[in-house]
């Protein structure tokens, strides 16, 4: 399998080395520059040339990937074709899908189908498409869910994702009245070491986890707050309001008083930046018509 792809540089774009442009704003590791330099899949208005050519705004840059390339292994999951995917938004290197409350992102079990993942391999059934998991949201977790198409997008969403380029923004519902209108919580998670489904406040092998909120709205007894994640930890803002005093409401596993309803968790917008071009993107996933249970 091979991917060919043929970016015009724009005409603001600042000049810099081959190498930089492939590595430090394409963010393509030095293994892949590696394998396109010996093997001189990348080129420049035509022509291969060095990684320390200087190039600029106007030229044209080839790269041409095989699947030798990367060490990415092919999703191991099965078509299911009993639900069609939400697409918010789709190129030809990635999409983002709307993922209902319920489902889950991946399988976990061999042959396993109901999830995410399956869907999207049904939805890519007789293209050259596959459906690769760059992050997960929840199972009782809803909206924007991103996804790579190609093993070549994968490695740069991943580096975005661990250094914090892609913005991602939740809305919840929680239990009270939160005493400050805004702040941010910068406790580390950890396991639960009595149930190992449940994350807790300095578990066990506690990572940071920072997690910034502001209160939109309050009702008789419930908030809707706004929650941006500056980590990305397992069930980290399920954790985090609920180390507040003010669970989110629908949580099965963080809220006591926890009622037959859907949780009140929303992956309500994902920003970030398109691999291979200096445009971001802002994609928002629509809220679900069960938030509207208590803000009437």
């Amino acid at each position: 399998m091979q991917w060919h792809y043929a970016i015009r540089l724009s005409s603001l774009y600042q000049p810099q080395s081959l190498r930089e442009l492939l590595q430090r704003t394409w963010l393509l590791s030095r293994k892949i520059v590696h394998f396109l330099r010996i093997n001189e899949r990348v080129l420049v208005n035509g022509k291969y040339v060095p990684v320390n050519t200087i190039v600029q705004g106007g030229d044209l840059i080839e790269l041409n990937f095989e699947s030798s390339d990367f060490d990415t292994p092919l999703p191991p999951f099965d078509p299911d074709f009993t639900q069609a995917p939400i697409i918010l938004y789709e190129n030809s290197d990635l999409m983002v899908v709307n993922k209902p409350t319920g489902v889950k992102t991946h399988a976990n079990q061999p042959h396993e189908l109901g999830s995410m993942m399956n869907f999207l391999q049904a939805y890519f059934k007789d293209t050259e498409n596959e459906a690769y998991n760059v992050h997960r949201l929840d199972q009782f977790t809803s909206g924007a869910l991103l996804v790579a198409k190609n093993p070549v997008v994968v490695p740069i969403l991943n580096r975005q994702i661990s250094t914090k380029v892609i913005n991602r923004t939740y809305l919840c519902v929680v239990s009270g009245h939160l005493e400050q209108s805004k702040g941010t919580i910068n406790v580390p998670i950890g396991f639960d070491p009595d149930d190992k489904r449940k994350r807790q406040i300095n578990g066990l092998n506690p990572l940071s986890a920072i997690t910034h909120y502001q209160v939109l709205a309050q009702y008789e007894n419930s908030s809707l707050i706004q929650v941006d994640l500056e980590t990305g930890r397992t069930h980290q803002i399920r954790v985090h309001l609920s180390y507040l005093g003010h669970p989110i409401i629908g949580d099965p596993l963080y809220n006591l008083d926890n009622t037959q309803q859907p949780m009140l968790l929303h992956s309500w917008k994902i920003r970030f930046p398109l691999p291979f071009n200096l445009e971001t993107i802002e994609v928002t996933a629509p809220i679900p018509d069960y938030f509207n249970f208590l803000t009437k």
